[in-house]
């Protein structure tokens, strides 16, 4: 079992800046890939991005590419997300997730955090 915290979302300016973190129970973080995935109202869950368990790979989907850095710290139980330039586009709330395999695809990702809102406007 793992579970997951998210936390750092907000409203923001447009052009502004936030950093998502999600802080994993237990001591198996290392053993999964890890996601961000976004949700707006009346939409459906919207791959955002993915890393592997090591981190040494990371895919982004084309919407957030060059203005969101996706890392994690395996020793902190920890992954960020750094979202930069950010645009009305992208408010939803952002959840983080933890599945066997690295993938984009939300229903293969076994665990979920409560998501947290993340508001961009001026």
């Amino acid at each position: 079992q793992v579970s997951l915290v998210e936390s750092g979302g907000g409203l923001v300016q447009p052009g502004g800046s936030l950093r998502l973190s999600c802080l994993a129970s237990g001591r198996t973080f290392s053993r999964y890939a890890m996601g961000w995935f976004r949700q707006a109202p009346g939409k459906e869950h919207e791959f955002v991005v993915v890393i592997s368990r090591s981190g040494g790979s990371t895919s982004y989907a084309d919407s957030v590419k060059g203005r969101f850095t996706i890392s994690r710290d395996n020793a902190k139980n920890t992954m960020y997300l750094q979202m930069n330039s950010l645009k009305p586009e992208d408010t939803a709330v952002y959840y983080c997730a933890a599945g066997p395999v690295y993938t984009t695809t939300p229903t293969i990702y076994d665990y979920w955090g409560q998501g947290t809102q993340v508001t961009v406007s001026s």
